[in-house]
């Protein structure tokens, strides 16, 4: 069966998605689901888990075709560009399923309740501050210290040059601390005219 959609543009199938033609999704998968899931696999370095970032990337197309604007770029741009963000996202997923402690864990390592309430005020602080950097900085950083992926790695992953990783991180760093100490400083500012 001849494929009458193969000499359509990437913007057009976009635009039949849109309309909720399911050949043209198969047809856009066809071209970039290998590219999209090397993307998943080369961030989550497990298949099973790639294969998932690039069908939340396709069920995303499916769903947001609508938003596609081709004046802000290339249809295929912004469908690895799904698929890398689904790949991120799994990478966050996982890392706090890793980190989620099971039920009665924290019993048996003989945590204080008021231990257990500092570290995880602790770690909210973190969360909020990261979530106030810039994606690039946050992206590294949350990749580094979550992921575990050295800087070369973030690199070849991000398909960016080493010294702007590092440069990243370094500014990214630089903010995180300044905005953990700012608000240091405005809890004592609070406790001290409490």
């Amino acid at each position: 069966m001849k494929n009458q959609f193969a000499h359509l543009s990437d913007e057009a199938l976009v635009s039949l998605v849109d309309r909720r033609n399911e050949r043209a999704l198969a047809e856009l998968y066809d071209r970039f689901g290998r590219t999209a899931y090397s993307i998943a696999y080369r961030i989550l370095r497990e298949q099973g888990l790639a294969e998932d970032a690039v069908q939340e990337a396709f069920l995303a197309v499916w769903r947001t075709a609508s938003g596609y604007m081709p004046e802000r770029g290339k249809a295929s741009t912004w469908i690895l560009t799904l698929a890398h963000h689904r790949a991120v996202d799994l990478v966050r997923r996982e890392e706090r399923r890793r980190t989620e402690p099971l039920d009665g864990a924290r019993e048996a390592i003989g945590d204080s309740t008021e231990e257990i309430a500092w570290l995880g005020l602790q770690r909210e602080r973190v969360r909020e501050a990261l979530a106030r950097l810039p994606d690039p900085q946050r992206e590294a950083i949350e990749l580094a210290y979550y992921g575990g992926f050295t800087q070369s790695e973030l690199a070849d992953r991000l398909g960016e040059p080493l010294g702007t990783i590092k440069s990243r991180m370094f500014a990214g760093l630089n903010r995180l601390r300044d905005y953990l100490s700012e608000e240091e400083r405005e809890w004592t500012r609070t406790a001290s005219t409490s």
